[in-house]
Order: C-alpha cells, then sequence, then structure tokens
C-alpha cells in the first residue's frame, strides 16, 4: 500500500512539474531568427499569476513577466547585431526551458497568395525556374532560415500555429517560399547576415481574407460571421476574415523588420479605386497590429495572365491599382514584373521567373532599408505626354540614365477620339529643348491620325521590352481614363 501511495505522489509531482513548465508559441523554438538589434518580444503561457524570468546567451541581462488571470505572459529582451554565432535562450517559471541554435538577423513576413506561397519545389504543373541549380546552390545559404505556417481558416483570431523553423539545406530549400527564398538569399549574402522568413500566406486569397472583424465591417460590405462568409464563398480561399485569424494573427506578437506581399490576381475585376483603398486599409491594420511602428511594406505586381481574353484591360486595371497603392501606402515600394512571364505562359498563373521576383523585392530593401544607396531598385514609370501633330512623345522617370534599346520598342499603342487602340512605332529621340536634352518616345500609328491617348500593356497579357539603366522593366501604364 505505502509503495502504491509513493508511486501516486511521484506521479502527482511530475504532473505538477509538467503543468509548471512554460509553454511557448511554436514561432519561438530551436532554429528561429529574432531581429537584429531591438527590443524582441517573447511570449507565452504558464499558470495564472506566475512570474516568468527569461535569460539569453548574449547577456546577464534578466527580463521577467507575471502570467495574466489566463495564464498569459509577454516580454522583451534586447538582442545582439547580426552574427552566425548560435544563441540561446531560457524561460523559467519554476522549470527551466531552453531553446538553442537561435539566430540574431533580419526577419521578415511572406504575406499573400500563391505566387508567395509558391515553393523551390513548384507546384503540380506549376515548376520553379532552375529547380536543381537551386536545390545545389542551397548549401551557400546556411544563414536562411524560414517558417511556414499552416494555411488555416478559423472564426476568431488564434494565438498559436502548429509550425517550426527550417535551416537552409539542400534537403529543405524545395519548402521554401520561392520568391521569399530569392529575397532572403541576396540579403543574406549581400549584407553577410542571417535572414528569417516568416511564411504566412494562402493561395488564391483575396486582399479582404487578411482583414479583421473590425477592420472587415468598417471598410467592407464583405459579411462577418462565418456562416454568411460561406455562403458568400463558395471557394474557400476566396472567404474574408478567416484566412488572416486562422494563419496571420499568430504571428503579430513577433518581432520583424518588414513585410513582403505578392496577392491580387483574386480580386482581378474589382470596381474603381477598391483594391488600392483595401490595400491600404490592410497595411494600417497589420502595422497597428504588429506595434513597430511604419514598418516596410514591399509587394510585387501582379504578372500578365489571360483571365480568359489576352486583350482584356481586366488584370491591367488591377496593376494600376497596386501601382496606386504604392503611392498611397507609406514607406511601400511596387516591384514589376512585366517582363518575368514567357510568351508560352499566357494561361500559367504561377510563373516559372520567381528568382528576378525574389531579388527585386532584395533591391528595394537593400536600397531603403540596409543603406546600399547606389543600387538601383526602381522601375521606370511614365512621367508626361505632349502631342504634336500625328505624334506623342511620352517621357518617364526614374530611368537612371538609359533605356535599354533605342529601336524595335514593343507594347505601345495609340487610340485617337474613337477611343479604338492601334499598335504604335516606338522610337527613342533626343533633341533641344528650352537649354537642355528632351529625351523620351516618340510614338506614331499608320492608324492614329490624331492620337489623343497611349497605352503601355495595359492589356491581361501583353510582355513590353521597354527597361531602363538598371535592366528593370517599364511599369505598364495608361493616360487615358476610359
Amino acid at each position: 500500500m505505502r509503495r502504491i501511495q509513493s508511486t501516486l505522489l511521484l506521479l502527482a509531482l511530475t504532473v505538477m512539474s509538467v503543468s509548471a513548465k512554460v509553454r511557448l508559441p511554436h514561432l519561438i523554438g530551436d532554429n528561429m531568427v529574432i531581429q537584429q538589434l531591438a527590443d524582441v518580444r517573447l511570449w507565452g503561457w504558464t499558470d495564472a499569476g506566475k512570474e516568468v524570468k527569461v535569460t539569453v546567451s548574449w547577456s546577464n541581462d534578466v527580463s521577467s513577466a507575471q502570467a495574466d488571470r489566463d495564464g498569459r505572459w509577454k516580454l522583451t529582451v534586447k538582442s545582439p547585431a547580426a552574427s552566425y554565432t548560435p544563441l540561446s535562450i531560457t524561460f523559467n517559471d519554476g522549470d527551466e526551458l531552453t531553446i538553442n541554435n537561435v539566430l540574431s538577423g533580419e526577419v521578415w513576413v511572406c504575406a499573400g497568395q500563391s505566387n508567395m506561397e509558391m515553393p523551390i519545389n513548384g507546384f503540380g504543373n506549376c515548376p520553379v525556374e532552375d529547380h536543381n541549380g537551386i536545390v545545389m546552390d542551397a548549401v551557400k545559404s546556411k544563414g536562411v532560415r524560414s517558417v511556414k505556417l499552416p494555411s488555416r481558416m478559423s472564426a476568431t483570431p488564434l494565438e498559436d500555429s502548429d509550425c517550426e523553423w527550417r535551416q537552409c539545406t539542400p534537403s529543405t530549400v524545395g519548402d521554401f517560399s520561392a520568391t521569399g527564398y530569392f529575397f532572403a538569399r541576396l540579403v543574406s549574402r549581400t549584407l553577410d547576415i542571417p535572414v528569417g522568413l516568416i511564411e504566412a500566406n494562402k493561395g488564391g486569397s483575396r486582399v479582404e481574407s487578411w482583414m479583421t472583424k473590425e477592420t472587415l465591417e468598417r471598410y467592407t460590405d464583405d459579411p462577418t460571421d462565418s456562416v454568411e462568409i460561406s455562403k458568400r464563398w463558395s471557394w474557400d480561399y476566396h472567404r474574408s476574415l478567416l484566412w488572416g485569424n486562422g494563419t496571420f494573427n499568430p504571428i503579430l506578437n513577433y518581432t520583424v523588420k518588414g513585410i513582403l506581399y505578392y496577392q491580387g490576381c483574386s480580386n482581378v475585376g474589382d470596381p474603381g479605386n477598391m483594391y488600392s483603398e483595401h490595400l491600404k486599409v490592410l497595411v494600417e491594420q497589420w502595422r497597428r497590429q504588429f506595434g513597430l511602428g511604419e514598418i516596410p511594406f514591399y509587394f510585387v505586381e501582379i504578372a500578365p495572365y489571360h483571365y480568359d481574353n489576352v486583350d482584356g484591360d481586366w488584370g491591367a486595371k488591377l496593376r494600376e491599382q497596386q501601382m496606386r497603392a504604392s503611392k498611397i501606402i507609406p514607406n511601400s515600394s511596387l516591384v514589376c514584373t512585366n517582363d518575368l512571364v514567357y510568351p508560352y505562359e499566357t494561361t500559367q498563373i504561377h510563373p516559372a521567373q520567381k528568382r528576378q521576383v525574389g531579388e527585386r523585392l532584395a533591391y528595394t530593401a537593400l536600397h531603403r532599408d540596409y543603406g546600399m544607396k547606389d543600387l538601383w531598385y526602381k522601375s521606370s514609370s511614365y512621367k508626361d505626354m505632349k502631342i504634336q501633330n500625328d505624334t506623342i512623345y511620352i517621357h518617364l522617370q526614374d530611368e537612371y540614365g538609359a533605356m535599354s534599346r533605342f529601336e524595335d520598342l514593343q507594347g505601345f499603342e495609340l487610340a485617337g477620339e474613337d477611343r479604338v487602340f492601334h499598335p504604335a512605332h516606338a522610337q527613342h529621340y533626343w533633341r533641344p529643348g528650352g537649354g537642355y536634352w528632351d529625351e523620351g518616345i516618340a510614338l506614331t500609328s499608320k492608324d492614329v491620325a490624331k492620337p489623343v491617348a497611349v497605352r503601355y500593356c495595359f492589356r491581361n497579357f501583353q510582355i513590353g521590352n521597354v527597361k531602363n539603366g538598371a535592366g528593370l522593366p517599364l511599369f505598364p501604364f495608361r493616360t487615358d481614363e476610359w
């Protein structure tokens, strides 16, 4: 009998010890990357009222917090400068828990829909270009790490998600977001520091899919009741609120540098300025939720795609909305992808050229956030025009002193008062004007005697070839509002 009592007492003490040990969200664990030189937030759960103490391997500082009545606690630790030195963090609420092989570096969120989610291994019938080369090269990317949150819907905001940090190796890189990986690879190798990616995205999601109940009710007419949401959108990936609750909310306590975003295809067809206004609202919401100030928001233009009619303009109008969003969202920048599809990818919603997408995002961050001011990152865009007889002369901005070609400029169209667009002959010109050299592109069309409007690649699927001195493509545009 005494032996049984002793066994039960030992079992009780074991259960008490297990229940006493602090519990961490899955985002906080072995192999994680923390944001360098920051007040890094750490959080978790324990028994209500208990004190949690945190010690770190890189300093003698001790941080502490008391769990609230629901057992939640949160505190901050000051992180060291970026390095490849493995770090550890110990949590103690009466029982110790240590996480190891932590690196200090730069942390970026990879948000959006399937073109951000698309891994190095690609999707079915949707390959990423140079897969084998990327896998073999991964041995050089030991500073790149990633954590992928499972895409999950929830009627209420979730605090945790079943995920774990991955180190980059030839055997793991295939599961990394391709766009995110190429961004991280270039930033890591250029700055020689670790880079961590938090992948919180969902294929097919709309911009409204990531909004909170409060945001949706204030700025949209989308339902916020889960039953009504399901009735409104039969395809689950289009549903509002639920993806943000289940897939994005668990990361909001994490200390990050900025957000990379690739989304828009599922919003093609939205009227007026709806998309740009909703994207602005979403960015404001995320910045408010992260509580880290006006963190960078760098996003990707949707690539040319047929959308059931290569000559339609609804895809072009969504790209126009993305350009507008880049102008109304502070500390944001848009990457142009007009040249990153092959002519045979008309019906390919997931173009194979992901390296250039990620690297263009990296150029943006390296220039704007990491002091590399001599690195050119902007695509050229339309500035203004003037009409003389049968010719329209246009000027561009952000050319970096050059255009990629003087002849055979493709992608331009002209229209007269009849609003019918015809292919235009385009050529580079320069001439003296007002004490300076007037330089730009001269446009004519044998079918338009009196042109009034210009369009460049303003169709669902149309590839131009105009690039600037940095080799970056001209943003599609139109001068009309028809």
